[in-house]
């Protein structure tokens, strides 16, 4: 299995916008928990007006810029396309996909290595939803709305996963890009319509429990609008999936 491991590259893709206070805590944990990994991160930034790319420019002076690569679009553009565009530039066989607002936490990717390793997975997410599981920092209200969305999904779309919403996942390369082609949504849909895809496929997905904890520095991007789209796409995945 160690082997293996040492076989594999993995291309660890944080989308960002206006994170400059995360984006070095985030990084430094990466290469905490991954330390006999081959591995690099690509920083796709959407324009940021923070300093956010400045940052990473430092970054990239201490840990390299084999290792860490800043891919910037000049604007917001939604998070899927910002898949896409990081994956373009991944040199890894597989791809992680991560929050940079630290409610992805780092020291959780060790067992998603490993659990594809075991398994042979196409795809490890992390789930909220499993024992060992849980979210850290919500308030009743936004608890009530993410279980909700869950339940909702499963009932109308039976996915065979039990955190439908959740962005924090290791896909096999090819997989990813076969996936991301079919899929047409923009923003927190998105991750929805990547993992029904992929069970409607047939791929083989495993899940890892994980705490989800709420951003430390920053404000939510999620708003009405987003819960808005995220109802149109149910719609949508039930019609066409």
């Amino acid at each position: 299995m160690d082997a293996q491991k040492q076989k594999n590259k993995y291309s660890i893709i944080v989308p960002t916008y206006n994170e400059r206070l995360n984006i070095s805590l985030i990084i430094y944990l990466i290469f905490k928990h991954l330390p006999d990994v081959d591995f690099e991160v690509i920083v796709v930034d959407d324009g940021s007006p923070d300093g956010t790319q400045d940052i990473v420019k430092q970054l990239q002076q201490v840990y390299g810029e084999d290792r860490i690569l800043l891919r910037a679009r000049p604007r917001k553009m939604g998070l899927g396309t910002a898949y896409i565009h990081g994956m373009k530039h991944a040199s890894g066989n597989f791809v992680v996909i991560m929050d940079a607002d630290l409610s992805h936490h780092p020291k959780y990717l060790p067992g998603f290595l490993r659990k594809q390793l075991e398994t042979g997975a196409d795809i490890v997410t992390g789930t909220r939803y499993v024992k060992d599981g849980g979210v850290h920092g919500w308030n009743l209200m936004r608890k009530l709305t993410s279980r909700g969305a869950n339940v909702l999904a499963q009932t109308l779309l039976w996915p065979g996963v039990s955190d439908l919403t959740g962005s924090f996942r290791l896909y096999k390369k090819s997989v990813l890009e076969d996936i991301i082609s079919c899929c047409v949504s923009k923003g927190y849909v998105f991750q929805m319509e990547m993992i029904v895809r992929a069970s409607r496929k047939g791929y083989h997905i495993e899940e890892v429990p994980i705490t989800f904890v709420d951003r430390v520095y920053g404000s939510s991007k999620l708003g009405g609008s987003e819960i808005v789209e995220y109802l149109k796409g149910l719609v949508y995945l039930l019609m066409t999936t």
